[in-house]
């Protein structure tokens, strides 16, 4: 068997990217085009563009990686999962949508389009949470041990895509949410049911185990690779807290406000979408090594920013709630509330980063956090002082407890 060339294997993940971004822009037009016109459509193509933006990220990642490296096995595998999303997904959603609710009749076989847009979360989810954790960043697994994990992955993905397509029932796809699924075999029914109770929840344990994974290789690594490693749980650990800020905000807005969602609740939904986009930069960027050594830079910020974000929600909701008490018998509105509430919050935004950068740096960077204080005492020696020697005496005093050096020596020219 003749062994594929790099140039080969480049030119292949050239054709898989554009064919990866040539479906999201037929998707695209397919659901501007279906859009019914009562519609925002600006808000609509925002909101479906950004989407798009979202799944793109992953077929322009794993060419960059290809580019350079052609036998990457992680750019192979973020190229696959791609292709799931793009035709599986965004191209069999816009053809079902096309030849089930545009022009009925016009395409072939739309409903099995449709079948593969309401499965299509098995293989995505199931390759980005089981085997891009278990071989991430060198495409090898962390030992010989975890190779029944990864067999069971693929059987589960496997399975569940065999038991879910036959299953009969409504699809409960966007583009027509009462279809009957076409493969529907009703006298299997009652078995299909029993084994997707099984399957199910199989494939959250088999992720479960698989970040297991990453964690053990993380403790067990050094170097570039704990890096690497850094890159990926930093970006997914802020994407997950974003899911979870979002859900949770809706929940308490929704408490607050008697249902209705606030316009900055909407934005941060659709940022906590977006925000999925970092997953395949940081894979992009720990695998191709660039900037690889910003990771703790990248770590400190989303830590200041994070916390900073919890706590001016936290006060927020709390001075809304308190001037709600006492504003409600005098005005009978809440806006004054919100209005103070905002106001305040702005005003706390600078003194609070400032607390909370000095906290983490002090719990989290604490050599740096004592070498900027060892550097800020001696400059504020260093205005009063006149004696050379003793300044010079201070200054390798200092670069010590600085920087901890095996020697020091302090050279002054003549």
């Amino acid at each position: 068997m003749t062994r594929l060339t790099d140039a080969t294997l480049r030119r292949a993940a050239w054709a898989l990217c554009a064919l990866c971004v040539l479906a999201f822009v037929i998707a695209l037009g397919a659901h501007l085009v279906s859009e019914e016109p009562q519609h925002d459509v600006a808000r609509s193509l925002l909101r479906e563009g950004g989407n798009i933006l979202v799944l793109a990220g992953f077929p322009v990642t794993a060419v960059v990686i290809l580019r350079s490296q052609p036998r990457n096995k992680i750019g192979w595998l973020v190229m696959a999962i791609a292709l799931v999303w793009s035709l599986f997904g965004a191209l069999a959603d816009s053809y079902a949508r096309f030849g089930l609710v545009v022009s009925p009749g016009s395409l072939p076989a739309p409903e099995i389009a449709a079948l593969m847009n309401a499965l299509v979360w098995v293989p995505g989810i199931g390759l980005m949470g089981t085997f891009l954790l278990l071989l991430f960043p060198d495409g090898q697994l962390p030992s010989p041990r975890w190779r029944p994990v990864a067999l069971l992955s693929g059987l589960v993905i496997a399975s569940l895509l065999l038991t879910l397509a036959p299953t009969p029932g409504e699809l409960g796809v966007g583009a027509v949410p009462r279809l009957q699924n076409p493969l529907g075999w009703k006298r299997a029914g009652p078995v299909l049911t029993v084994l997707q109770a099984v399957l199910l929840p199989m494939l959250p344990v088999c992720v479960i185990a698989c970040a297991a994974a990453l964690v053990l290789r993380f403790r067990r690594s050094h170097g570039v690779e704990r890096l690497q490693l850094k890159w990926l749980t930093t970006a997914a650990a802020a994407v997950a807290g974003l899911y979870l800020l979002s859900i949770g905000g809706g929940l308490l807005t929704g408490a607050l406000f008697g249902g209705r969602q606030p316009g900055w609740m909407d934005v941060l939904d659709e940022l906590s979408f977006l925000a999925f986009v970092v997953i395949p930069a940081a894979i992009g960027t720990a695998v191709l090594r660039h900037r690889l050594y910003d990771i703790d830079v990248v770590i400190n910020r989303t830590l200041v920013y994070g916390a900073l974000t919890l706590t001016l929600a936290a006060c927020y909701v709390s001075s809304v709630l308190l001037l709600q008490l006492v504003f409600d018998p005098v005005t009978k509105q809440s806006h004054l509330a919100v209005a103070a509430s905002t106001l305040f919050v702005a005003a706390l935004f600078q003194p609070a980063r400032q607390r909370i950068q000095a906290g983490v740096d002090r719990r989290f960077y604490r050599s740096r956090y004592d070498t900027a204080r060892t550097l800020d005492a001696f400059a504020n020696r260093l205005r009063s002082e006149l004696d050379l020697d003793a300044i010079g005496s201070d200054l390798r005093t200092t670069a010590a407890n600085a920087v901890h050096p095996e020697h020091v020596s302090l050279w002054i020219r003549p």
